[in-house]
């Protein structure tokens, strides 16, 4: 099935893991220090997954776990001393506790950002940023939507399409 496409959204179905890890690894390769990629999706949907994937196209060495117990996983590339900050919202009750552990240090640091349950936190996120929504579809399918919120990410989405599907 063809991605459904218009200037700021792509809408996909991923069929394994494996292909959500592949699509986060050409994303990856694709981001730059201060991007915030914001993922929302109910659990078991993929999320950790394609973050794994991202990690993967940062070339950054050694696994990549989710951070529900400590909120931030930090990853830092071996060559260029880019960091992912691998972030997770799950377990925070309201927005004030994301700001109280530092969230906007990282959302404006020299970093990546990779957020999951980002909507917990969306009244302080950045305005310009790449929302993923991941979805289930069936027990392998998953449909992830992204979108491209101001015109860096737009640029982003962009790189995506054509190195992802050739378009």
């Amino acid at each position: 099935m063809a991605p459904i496409l218009d200037e700021r959204s792509l809408d996909f179905i991923s069929h394994s893991p494996a292909q959500t890890r592949r699509i986060g690894a050409r994303l990856g390769a694709l981001v730059n220090r201060g991007d915030v990629l914001c993922l929302v999706g109910e659990l078991g949907t993929g999320k950790t997954c394609l973050i794994q994937g991202l990690g993967r196209g940062l070339e950054i060495e050694g696994p990549i776990t989710s951070p529900t117990f400590t909120l931030i996983n930090e990853y830092r590339h071996a060559r260029d001393g880019l960091t992912l900050y691998h972030i997770d919202l799950y377990r925070i009750s309201d927005v004030r506790e994301a700001l109280d552990f530092g969230l906007d240090e990282y959302l404006y640091g020299e970093g990546v950002c990779a957020i999951e349950w980002a909507e917990r936190a969306e009244p302080v996120l950045p305005d310009e940023r790449l929302w993923i929504v991941l979805r289930h579809l069936d027990v392998n399918k998953r449909g992830i939507l992204i979108r491209a919120d101001g015109p860096r990410y737009e640029t982003l989405l962009r790189e995506l399409k054509r190195v992802a599907f050739g378009i």
